[in-house]
């Protein structure tokens, strides 16, 4: 790939269900999407990530897909997606969407034959065992919800395995049929025109399991097969995967042991997203420091995908106990806040108890650092979550676009909506949408778009090398640089709310006419670098110099 694009994205999920409804049913549809690209335009994205968006019984919000070849109806027809994506690259914004093929619906024509008759086409494509395995009640991921990953069919008269819900049998990665089909149905969808795929739970589609082996093997060289079909297929095609694994095995996702980026191109630092949740909580930058200096090293070519809040809950499982414990205690104290024993069902607005000075700060500091920034909708207005709600149901409400009834997201009856708007409250659509922030200018929006504005002036964050710069400073001050053909950029954030000053004279040599770009006050020039000063939770981006 000669042009990475995706190190120069800036990426926004959405729910296509709950971002824009056009018809008036109650329920977000692709029309309605194409409606609000100029907003996305406007924001500055230019990478848009869709959650599943295709046909399926709903039972895990559409993560249990039955026909991946369609446009779930709900949403529209393949037609509306086709000039989805037309509009939308008129607008330079890329789409991918969410690949889901570590298991499909038990409603998918594929299982329904499979375990109807022993000579099905099908029985193969998915993991049976002719007796319970020993060990069917562990590696659950929805603990509490889930009691076992293998269950018993009737019909079958077999235990067939299923690393998520028992309504969502696992695909057989062994069998060279599935694989040519996990091929073909991306080849299908970058025809029509997406960018790449999120690729749902990737170290689950790699495992080739075993019944009584909890330690199946896993077979990375299907990554390898996938990237190069997808790349012959589409050029500048992306795969982005979700894999929240030990850190000693994450460069084995992004190529293989020479050292090649043969397999997938970027990947989400669920290590960072914790550490930086764990930073905010106790307001020391220890654990983002540990971060950087832990991260491995990437293969030419891959990157990491930077985020705050995603549509799951925020998951805290890769800290100690004594580190959960704080970040629970600031951010969700009570039980209903929590979700699976491992973490917060909440968006970052409540957690940081509705404080401007700290959304800015958090946000400051996951665009600034090494990777390419993925935003959730609805958190560059500041959006609440409707702890009400079951699970993670609790940040998925729809977005709130005005003061219009349902916060203009649809006009339906509230009763029909396919999830409340939050209403009432410092959070509900009344105080916090869309047209009240477009018309301050000192509005959290209005700050998103100048803060995007910046991070594409500053080519060195999503390409260049990032590193800590150590000097003495307090606790809660964190200061780190970027670097790469294109120049350097400084940040300093200040994660407590007592003021600092700290000295960085020792990179005055690197620097040609250091000045800011971004802060969160006006402070005096950076001359000399000696007494850079920084407020409470606040935080400065200094370009020190620039390459033609």
């Amino acid at each position: 790939m000669s042009d990475r694009w995706y190190s120069k994205a800036v990426v926004y999920c959405l729910d296509i269900d709950s971002f824009a409804d056009s018809d008036g049913d109650g329920c977000g549809d692709i029309r309605g999407l194409i409606g609000r690209l100029d907003y996305l335009s406007r924001l500055g994205i230019n990478c848009l990530w869709l959650n599943p968006i295709h046909p399926s019984p709903g039972k895990d919000d559409g993560y249990d897909v039955s026909d991946f070849y369609n446009v779930d109806p709900r949403f529209g027809t393949l037609g509306d997606f086709a000039e989805l994506l037309h509009q939308a690259s008129n607008r330079g914004i890329k789409v991918i969407i969410d690949l889901v093929v570590n298991h499909t619906s038990d409603q998918h024509p594929w299982f329904l034959s499979a375990r109807s008759s022993p000579d099905s086409p099908y029985r193969d494509w998915f993991v049976w065992s002719e007796t319970a395995p020993p060990d069917r009640n562990q590696g659950m991921v929805f603990p509490g919800e889930q009691d076992e990953t293998w269950s018993y069919d009737r019909t079958a008269k077999l235990w067939y395995y299923h690393r998520f819900y028992k309504f969502q049998p696992d695909l057989n990665i062994k069998n060279p049929e599935v694989r040519a089909e996990i091929k073909k149905i991306c080849a299908f969808w970058l025809q029509l025109g997406v960018a790449g795929f999120r690729m749902d739970a990737v170290p689950f589609i790699i495992e080739q399991t075993e019944p009584g082996n909890p330690s199946s093997p896993m077979d990375f060289g299907f990554l390898s097969e996938l990237r190069q079909h997808v790349q012959w297929r589409r050029g500048d095609a992306v795969l982005l995967a979700e894999a929240n694994v030990e850190p000693e095995m994450l460069t084995g996702y992004f190529g293989d042991e020479g050292g090649s980026s043969n397999r997938i191109h970027m990947l989400f630092d669920f290590m960072l997203n914790a550490r930086l949740v764990l930073a905010l909580a106790r307001q020391d930058t220890e654990p983002i420091i540990d971060a950087l200096r832990d991260s491995p090293k990437l293969p030419d070519g891959g990157q990491w995908a930077t985020f705050l809040r995603n549509h799951d809950e925020i998951d805290l499982s890769r800290l100690t106990a004594e580190q959960r414990k704080d970040v629970i205690e600031q951010f969700g104290p009570e039980d209903h806040m929590q979700l699976y024993g491992r973490g917060i069902r909440r968006r970052l607005a409540p957690m940081l108890g509705n404080d401007r000075r700290r959304l800015e700060l958090a946000y400051s500091l996951q665009f600034s650092l090494r990777g390419t920034p993925v935003l959730r909708y609805g958190e560059e207005i500041g959006m609440g979550d409707d702890l009400s709600l079951d699970g993670r149901n609790a940040i998925r409400t729809p977005m709130q676009w005005s003061l219009l009834p349902n916060g203009g997201f649809s006009s339906a009856e509230p009763k029909d909506l396919v999830r409340p708007v939050i209403t009432g409250g410092e959070f509900g659509f009344e105080k916090v949408n869309v047209t009240v922030q477009r018309h301050d200018s000192s509005s959290l929006l209005s700050w998103f778009e100048r803060m995007i504005r910046t991070l594409r002036e500053a080519p060195e964050i999503g390409e260049g090398t990032c590193t800590h710069v150590d000097v003495p400073a307090p606790r809660g001050v964190l200061a780190h640089r970027a670097d790469n053909g294109t120049g350097t950029m400084l940040f300093v954030h200040n994660l407590s709310d007592e003021p600092a000053v700290i000295d960085l004279s020792s990179l005055a040599a690197d620097a040609e006419f250091p000045n800011d770009v971004l802060a969160d006050q006006e402070y005096p020039e950076p001359d000399g670098l000696d007494k850079i000063s920084i407020g409470g939770y606040g935080y400065r981006w200094i370009r020190m110099r620039r390459t033609a």
